[in-house]
């Protein structure tokens, strides 16, 4: 069994605060979707017509990272540290577990090439094939992340 982080740590939570940005109202996404809070996809059966307060979007934000770190808990078959983990749960957070699921990225780091699965999430920085400069950036921070190590006796 792999050694994985339970959950995603500050510098995760930070990234994807800073990449998410925060709206307390209603807004369509770049996709055209409804969304609030941190990236927040709301789902049809979910009525946010009013502004939330911000306890409510750190709540939110919980909940779908929940998702996201299940995503990285059942499909990454080798070890990370903290760092790696929380960008794994950045780029799950913004992408989906689906994708992730399906990557190039998650098949070389289950093959233990984590120097080749880092490049891999500068791939990730289009809206179909129109590159984005907002997730080139992001993608380039998680690279980093990946690849930065954790301060020994944190892992």
């Amino acid at each position: 069994m792999a050694n994985i982080p339970e959950t995603t740590g500050a510098a995760g939570i930070t990234l994807i605060k800073h990449f998410e940005g925060l709206r307390l109202t209603k807004y369509l996404d770049t996709a055209g979707k409804p969304t609030i809070g941190y990236g927040h996809l709301i789902l049809p059966d979910e009525n946010f017509d009013q502004e939330i307060t911000l306890q409510q979007a750190e709540m939110l934000l919980r909940q779908d990272l929940k998702r996201a770190e299940a995503g990285i808990h059942c499909y990454v078959d080798v070890d990370l540290n903290g760092n790696q983990f929380d960008a794994l749960a950045s780029f799950t957070y913004n992408l989906g577990v689906e994708n992730l699921e399906h990557s190039t990225l998650l098949r070389l780091l289950n093959q233990g090439n984590y120097a080749a699965c880092a490049d891999q999430f500068l791939r990730w920085d289009k809206d179909g094939k129109q590159t984005v400069e907002g997730l080139l950036h992001r993608r380039a921070a998680e690279r980093t992340l990946f690849l930065l190590p954790e301060p020994v006796g944190e892992n």
